[in-house]
Order: structure tokens, then C-alpha cells, then sequence
């Protein structure tokens, strides 16, 4: 890496700090908001995924601030352990990747923190939820459509993305015997045949390609690809080391391929390619107003996807190019939609030009960089490591 880089990684890892001590303390509550102008609101997925980064630089005003998070998540959880959309509103109900994200945030935090039974009561209520998330009671769970963190796309039954996570709180919270099943039942195919036997179960593993499905259920699935999934099954383990090189293979070529066509302006990947048309059968007409081709959840680049992936090649020990996408992402995070910064941190990037079009000093944005940075620094990924230990059955 040169020396420029460096010291460009150096300010922005300052600048990630910055935002973060920003957003820490919001209007609800004093609860930490989500960006630091456009949503003041505490959005639980992001400020839960914001964990990665905060954890691993032990920031004790940052981690003061996931405690009260957590702690308020405990009190607003619902009476059969679902956990809301909003930190602050126990009736802000719906998301299916809330409660999954709690639990990992739990664990992340337990870690740091030494406190091994902290919000117990609270972690096995959400854990029972989450048993009766499975139609089939075999550990793989399912969610209704524009649930999870696409909230303008439609993923519906198993979604990869929620059951990455579910994997991942079990392996961090001890519950091995689980996640060895999770394992089994997303390790199987999606059925292609058109006809559901009764000893047949759907799985997300997609024939003759190395990725996993974005969905799968029944007869039905998208084998569109799903880059924080796949990132995440990359560095839980899920997936095995021979899978995770061909994964981030194929990533890279399509990537290349997609910037040939001058469908992709920048050396990351989208958070989700082919990108969805007009013409395509899973095309919505709502996807015309939020969701047209390389544009939000319809292949955005999103940073803080990008840092999962900066990981996932580390966990894959593709140093040389998680340093080079690294280097990339430091530039992705200097554009601003607004703002007068010196470091945008937005909160996602228009594929076919590269133009910042969300919200600036996003936390996620920040904190997942920062995650990123310490998985280059140290050739490690925190809190996914002892996961990867895990033989890959």
C-alpha cells in the first residue's frame, strides 16, 4: 500500500471517529441517531450493525452508547421476544432482521465487554422468537417481503441476509448444536424442478454457481446475487474456503464485466447485480419511484456493504486485494451528497456514475469502514474468526 493511501486511510479512520462521536447522541431520548443530519431517528438494523466498528476500537463513550441501545431495545422488545424497528417505539414492529441483529449485537457487546450473561432474560426471549421464525422447524427462518434491510425489495421466505445472521449469533452465543443444523439446511439446494416433494427441503445453495440464492422457498428462488450475504456466509464460515474463493472470483469478474458494459463506475462491487429492469419478471412498478437499475437496493453501492465485503476477502486471506478495495472504499467515503466534508461517509453511491446519493455521515457508513480497517490491519476478522473454526460440515 503506498504512503499516500495510508495517510488517507489514517484521516478517514479519524473522520469515522468523528462521525460516530457525532451521531452518538440524537433527539430521541438521547439515543445515538442514524446519520448525521437526514435521519435523526435510531433505526435498530443500522445502529446494530454500527457494533462491528465500535467494538473492535473500544471507544468508551461509543460503547456507553451501544449499552443504553441495547438496554432500550430489551425494555421495548415485544412480549414474545420480537425486538421493534425504532430503538425508541415498542410498536415500530415488522422487520425480520431486527431481532436476529440484536442478538449478534449482544454478543459482540459480551465480548468486549466481559458482562457474559448481559440482558440474558432478553437474549432467550428473542432467541424463542426466533425458533418460531422457522416454518419447518429446522433452524432456517423466513421473513415476509421488504422486511429486512432491503425495505424496497422483495425478498421473500429465506432470505439469505437474515440467515447469515441467525448462523452467526449462534455460532457468537455458544449454540453450536444449532448452527451445525442452520448449516445443513442452508447448505442444501434451491429446487429448480418445478414440483416439492415431501422429503425435499428448499435450501441456498444455487447448482452450477458458487454463490448462494438471495431467496429461496418452495419451488421459488432469485438467483440474483446478494453481496452482504454472501459477504457475511463468506466470514461466518458458511461458507467453506474453496467456496468463498470461487465466490469472490466470480465477483470480481462480473464486476469487471458489468463496468465493460458501463453499468458500474467504481472498483466495488454493487450491494446486489444483475440489477433488476423494467422487463424482468421480478420487476415491481413501486422499483420505477426508489428502486431503477444501479440506483438503493436495486445495485447501489452501499459502504457499509463494502466493508463486510473489505472482510470477507481478509476472512478469504485475499490480503492484497482487500488492501486495494480497501483503498477504493477510502475514496467512496470522501464523496458527499451535501454536506461540506471532508469525508461524506453517504450512505449510498449511484452504480453507473459513482454520484453520493443518500444521506451523509451515515453511521453505518462509519462504523463498517472502520470495521474494514482493523480486518486489513490485523489479517483478521473480530468476532468472525472463532466461527470459521468450525469445520464445515
Amino acid at each position: 500500500m503506498k504512503a499516500t493511501d495510508q495517510q488517507e486511510i489514517e484521516e478517514a479512520k479519524k473522520a469515522a471517529i468523528e462521525v460516530l462521536q457525532h451521531n452518538a447522541h440524537g433527539p430521541f431520548h438521547g439515543l445515538p441517531r442514524t446519520a448525521g443530519w437526514g435521519y435523526p431517528e435510531p433505526y435498530t438494523r443500522d445502529l446494530m450493525l454500527s457494533v462491528f466498528g465500535i467494538a473492535v476500537y473500544e471507544n468508551k463513550k461509543l460503547l456507553e452508547s451501544i449499552r443504553k441501545v441495547l438496554e432500550t431495545l430489551a425494555k421495548n422488545q415485544t412480549e414474545h421476544g420480537l425486538i421493534p424497528s425504532l430503538v425508541n417505539d415498542k410498536e415500530n414492529r415488522g422487520s425480520s432482521d431486527t431481532t436476529p441483529l440484536f442478538l449478534l449485537g449482544v454478543g459482540i457487546f459480551r465480548k468486549v465487554s466481559g458482562e457474559k450473561d448481559f440482558l440474558n432474560d432478553a437474549v432467550q426471549k428473542s432467541l424463542t422468537w426466533m425458533m418460531y421464525q422457522s416454518p419447518s422447524d429446522r433452524y432456517i427462518v423466513a421473513q415476509q417481503p421488504t422486511s429486512d434491510w432491503r425495505d424496497e425489495q422483495w425478498v421473500t421466505g429465506y432470505g439469505l441476509f437474515v440467515n447469515t445472521l441467525v448462523y452467526s449469533y449462534l455460532r457468537l452465543l455458544g449454540k453450536n448444536d444449532e448452527a451445525d443444523k442452520m448449516h445443513g439446511a442452508m447448505s442444501r439446494f434451491t429446487i429448480t424442478g418445478g414440483t416439492i416433494h415431501h422429503h425435499v427441503h428448499e435450501g441456498l445453495v444455487v447448482k452450477h454457481k458458487p454463490y448462494y440464492a438471495l431467496w429461496s422457498y418452495k419451488i421459488y428462488s432469485s438467483e440474483r446475487f446478494d453481496l452482504l450475504g454472501n459477504s457475511i456466509a463468506i466470514l461466518s464460515g458458511l461458507a467453506s474456503p474453496t467456496r468463498a474463493e470461487h465466490i469472490i472470483s466470480w465477483i470480481e469478474e462480473e464486476c469487471s464485466a458489468l463496468r465493460e458494459k458501463g453499468e458500474l463506475a467504481v472498483d466495488l462491487p454493487p450491494n446486489f447485480f444483475p440489477y433488476i429492469k423494467p422487463e424482468d419478471p421480478d420487476w415491481h412498478p413501486r422499483y420505477a419511484i426508489y428502486n431503477n437499475p444501479g440506483e438503493y437496493h436495486n445495485g447501489g453501492i452501499w459502504p457499509f456493504v463494502c466493508g463486510f465485503y473489505v472482510a470477507a476477502l481478509v476472512a478469504a486471506k485475499k490480503y492484497a486485494l482487500a488492501s486495494e478495495k480497501l483503498v477504493e472504499l477510502t475514496h467512496l467515503i470522501k464523496l458527499s451528497n451535501t454536506a461540506k466534508v471532508n469525508f461524506g461517509f453517504n450512505e449510498w453511491i449511484k452504480a453507473q456514475d459513482g454520484k453520493p446519493m443518500g444521506q451523509d455521515w451515515q453511521t453505518w457508513s462509519a462504523a463498517l469502514y472502520l470495521y474494514a480497517v482493523k480486518c486489513v490491519e490485523v489479517k483478521g476478522t473480530p468476532f468472525f474468526d472463532e466461527m470459521r473454526l468450525y469445520p464445515n460440515l
